[in-house]
């Protein structure tokens, strides 16, 4: 899809800064904020939100670095079960580590991990020992006892009370951690019912960028947070005690607006009054809505998003990382929208590629691959298998090859290192695929490119495929993926395997 701005990055983080800061003065000494999503690299928003950079939340925090510092939550189900985050193909527990260098490198204080609901799972203890050897605080929750029917049990010494307390010094207190369910919420009421303990005054606010409130409950960007957590079977909904208290219509979803009456008592239980929230809207800090400067461009966006969504889902569950009601729920949310898998730009050329592939190949399985991308200007260009390359690699190949304006007969990869490649995968590695993938592509660009001048030209062009799209027929081989992911590329693909091995290394 060609490129439309509809986000204005600039507007939202002005927005959002003063949105925070006037939260904050709301309580004398410290406000604790949840922070959900995604804290770096946050690609669902700008893929939704076009515009929106992908590191704004970042952005948002350096302006309030002299304010602030950071505890990170992981669930230790998460380390133990070694839970993948898609958009980067590396472990939750691994992500928490990216997390830490970037916020680091950011001037951002980290004031402590939080390995939670800890039962001395083997893999967050070893998780925990290699923080702790690194200087880096670590603190263990485990369940909290009385949780969620018992708030007394809760909010007593036995509950909130058995949590270690974490020693912080800065007026806000940011909590985030990789992915949903890692013990955010949790860890900010446990923090306040120690600091109501101490006799300091701090507060509770969340900041989530989805749902949207201020835009309506079937706008597809709100649509689009449904579809990327089909897998949770979390859905929107406008927030009944916004409506009951203001007369207004702001939207939510099923867990905050199921959770709020128990939130709600707790937070009455702990400070000793009533909230001064009035429904889980309140309790967010959320401007994302204000920073939308051309609906028609992020509806468009949204909606290639769902399309996304689905392919992916559907694509986890042919390796079984998914189960059938999740690709269901992504394929109603689809129809929902008026939207079909080949609504996608790069789809059906993609299948046209794979078709054209058949033909050529005549009987041969392992050709039967096709791939389609589509540049900033809106042209795509097709690829597909042949002895020595991947559809992926040579996909972006021809790619470069047209943004460079190439002649097709002219080719970018020396023969002599395409041997060496070969020789290599044939002789060391007992490679049975001799064929390359896109990051040996990229390599062998690289080598070419030291002595032909038409490899360097084409090779400079690589930084203009990201952020375009583009579709397989086939599922990625993890060096497939691993290249087209550091190409910055959207990529889907549909849920076919490309060969009948069951392994691929």
């Amino acid at each position: 899809m060609v490129f439309k701005k509809g986000f204005d990055n600039e507007k939202y983080l002005k927005e959002q800064t003063k949105a925070i800061l006037e939260r904050v003065k709301q309580y004398d000494d410290k406000l604790y904020l949840e922070f959900g999503g995604k804290i770096v690299y946050d690609f669902h928003a700008s893929r939704v939100l076009p515009g929106f950079s992908p590191d704004v939340k970042m952005q948002l925090l350096e302006k309030l670095a002299d304010k602030a510092e950071i505890i990170l939550c992981i669930y230790a189900g998460d380390i133990e079960r070694k839970k993948v985050r898609a958009d980067f193909g590396i472990t939750y527990d691994s992500d928490a580590l990216r997390m830490i260098d970037e916020l680091r490198s950011r001037g951002l204080e980290i004031a402590g991990v939080v390995i939670t609901r800890f039962v001395d799972q083997p893999s967050a203890v070893i998780f925990k020992n290699k923080l702790e050897r690194r200087g880096i605080k670590v603190y263990t929750h485990r369940f909290t006892k009385g949780y969620p029917t018992d708030v007394d049990l809760v909010v007593s010494d036995e509950g909130y009370g058995a949590n270690d307390y974490i020693e912080t010094t800065k007026p806000l207190v940011v909590v985030t951690g990789p992915g949903p369910g890692s013990g955010k919420l949790a860890t900010c009421l446990s923090q306040v019912y120690h600091e109501h303990k101490r006799g300091v005054n701090v507060g509770y606010s969340k900041f989530e960028t989805f749902p949207i409130w201020s835009i309506p409950l079937k706008h597809p960007v709100n649509v689009a947070y449904e579809s990327a957590t089909a897998d949770l079977r979390d859905f929107n909904m406008i927030d009944p005690f916004h409506l009951e208290a203001y007369g207004k219509t702001a939207i939510n979803y099923n867990r905050d607006v199921d959770a709020f009456p128990l939130l709600g008592r707790i937070l009455e239980k702990i400070m000793g009054e009533d909230t001064v929230y009035k429904s889980p809207t309140d309790m967010g800090v959320n401007r994302a809505g204000f920073g939308i400067v051309d609906d028609k461009a992020v509806q468009d966006a949204a909606k290639q998003e769902i399309i996304r969504r689905y392919f992916r889902y559907a694509c986890e569950y042919a390796i079984g990382f998914a189960d059938k009601g999740t690709v269901d729920r992504a394929k109603l949310i689809l129809e929902e929208i008026g939207m079909k898998p080949e609504d996608r730009p790069v789809v059906e050329p993609a299948r046209d590629a794979m078709i054209e592939g058949q033909k050529v190949s005549q009987g041969n399985e392992d050709m039967f691959c096709g791939a389609a991308v589509q540049l900033a200007d809106g042209q795509i260009v097709t690829g597909k298998n042949s002895p020595i390359l991947h559809a992926s690699a040579s996909l972006i190949l021809n790619a470069v090859k047209g943004l460079a304006e190439v002649p097709d007969k002219i080719h970018l990869l020396s023969p002599a290192t395409i041997e060496c490649i070969k020789n290599l995968k044939e002789g060391l590695s007992k490679s049975k695929s001799i064929s390359l993938d896109v990051e040996e592509t990229l390599i062998a660009l690289s080598v070419s490119a030291a002595t032909n001048p038409t490899a360097q030209l084409a090779m400079e062009k690589l930084k203009e495929l990201k952020g375009c799209d583009a579709h397989l027929t086939h599922m990625p081989t993890p060096g497939d993926e691993a290249g087209l992911r550091k190409l910055g590329i959207h990529l889907t693909s549909d849920p076919n395997f490309a060969s009948n091995n069951l392994f691929v290394s």
